[in-house]
């Protein structure tokens, strides 16, 4: 059995024009967003790709993440001690086992974040299970990697490509050179492709 990628309802084909490259996803989201993306369904299953499912995907990496990164800023004697991540570390093993069932997998995952924010919240010590975490996404392919868009900037430079688009539609290329040239000086630069406009962070030179 073969997994299988559908957009809109249809399966993904270059034959009949409906499909995006990995560069355009790329552009858009991190690389771990994808991988969660991908995993999140069983590789029996068909994967539907969009942009909702793709943001759900990256704010899930943004959980994941933190709770990786997490620092407390106290130490309770009344906590309930380190979290138990060998419990956490035992369902992501049987699961994988299970037949590759990586959305079970992810699924122990977000669990022990869940347990790392609610120990480090009450002054535990979660430096085992945050190990683990990043132990366990690793086998995934989860490289925790912080984005260099700031994910809460990603909708304003959505609407501002949007708004490009319009002008260019409207024969408005002062304004739409405007905004490109705004973005530009904010680190992020578009591409023009038959597919439509996409952006990504211009890397910095040395």
């Amino acid at each position: 059995h073969n997994a299988w990628v559908v957009m809109g309802g249809e399966k993904m084909s270059k034959s009949l024009g409906i499909f995006v490259t990995l560069k355009q996803v790329l552009d858009r989201f991190s690389s771990d967003a994808i991988r969660l993306f991908i995993l999140s369904s069983h590789y029996r299953s068909p994967i539907n790709f969009g942009d909702e499912g793709m943001g759900a995907a990256e704010k899930g990496v943004d959980r994941l993440r933190q709770a990786v990164f997490a620092t407390s800023q106290r130490v309770s004697e009344d906590s309930s001690g380190p979290v138990d991540a060998e419990s956490f570390r035992r369902r992501f093993i049987e699961a994988m086992d299970n037949d590759f069932n990586s959305a079970q997998a992810l699924a122990s995952l977000f669990d022990l974040a869940r347990e790392i924010n609610r120990a480090i919240d009450q002054g535990a010590d979660a430096t085992e299970a945050q190990r683990t975490l990043k132990e366990l996404g690793g086998v995934l392919g989860l490289t925790f990697e912080r984005p260099e868009v700031d994910l809460a900037a990603k909708p304003f430079i959505d609407l501002l490509v949007s708004l490009r688009t319009e002008a260019r539609k409207e024969k408005q290329w002062q304004m739409a050179d405007r905004i490109r040239s705004s973005l530009k000086d904010l680190g992020v630069v578009l591409e023009d492709t038959p597919q439509g406009t996409v952006w990504k962070h211009e890397k910095q030179s040395n």
